[in-house]
């Protein structure tokens, strides 16, 4: 009896085993398929990205008239791209007094990706003649390749006894910029092949790409609303004094009656 036992349950772990081997393999497979499935749709990701690029760029040659076109009409609306600079609640904060001048001189602002949008893209500043400087373009190019990102800046040529306004130097202070201190022109001094890029710069180059430049009405706007607000509280308040005053003679007029009855 024993020995029959000790049969049994040999059998039984043989065929555990070969269930547990049977289990396995299929669990194999079916990853080994679940592979194949997923490597095809990366396939796919990759060719709609392709096409996702191809119509952005097609789209890119449609706008640049238009942005053009808008260029030319924010030319002729006095300190347009200083107003959206400072009415922007990221960008508003980088630019010191002195900054604040130098925009007024500031005829047009340009993002241009490259042909191959992976490639990079740049942002082009336009001035007219100015006192602070001789450049009429600052032009900050952003290039990304296989090892990093390489960043190349217009130098400013700096009129005598002009300069980085209040004394700032072009050293970095840390990972982050003071921005309560430092130019806003700081951004075209610093350029660099980078892993290690300064992430203000980054931001700063994100925001005017991505956020700034696609409707820069909306942030020269903003003043313009808040005035209007202020103006229908004004408007609002008037009116209650005027009521309360309507009111008040009322309130007269009845005592009047009273008296002469």
């Amino acid at each position: 009896m024993v020995a029959d036992k000790g049969k049994k349950m040999k059998v039984a772990e043989k065929v555990e085993e070969e269930n547990h081997e049977q289990i396995d393999g299929d669990l194999v497979i079916s990853i080994e398929k679940l592979q194949e499935i997923q490597d095809e749709l990366e396939k796919i990701n990759e060719e709609a990205s392709e096409k996702v690029l191809e119509v952005e760029q097609k789209y890119n040659e449609v706008r640049k008239p238009v942005y053009d076109k808008r260029n030319e009409i924010i030319n002729s609306i006095p300190d347009f791209w200083l107003t959206a600079f400072l009415s922007h609640p990221a960008l508003g904060d980088l630019l010191t007094e002195e900054d604040q001048k130098i925009f007024k001189y500031i005829n047009s602002l340009e993002v241009e990706d490259f042909k191959d949008l992976k490639s990079g893209y740049t942002i082009t500043f336009n001035f007219n003649s100015n006192p602070y400087f001789e450049n009429t373009t600052l032009t900050k190019t952003f290039t990304f390749l296989d090892d990093g990102t390489k960043i190349t800046a217009t130098p400013i040529k700096w009129k005598e006894g002009k300069g980085l306004p209040n004394g700032v130097n072009h050293e970095k202070k840390g990972n982050k910029r003071q921005l309560a201190e430092e130019s806003f022109f700081t951004w075209f001094a610093d350029a660099q092949q980078k892993d290690d890029m300064d992430e203000i710069h980054d931001e700063v180059a994100e925001i005017i790409k991505e956020d700034l430049w696609p409707n820069p009405l909306t942030y020269f706007n903003n003043e313009a609303d808040e005035e209007d607000f202020d103006g229908d509280e004004g408007d609002v308040e008037g009116k209650d004094d005027d009521d309360d005053e309507e009111s008040d003679d009322d309130q007269d007029e009845d005592d009047d009656d009273d008296d002469e009855d």
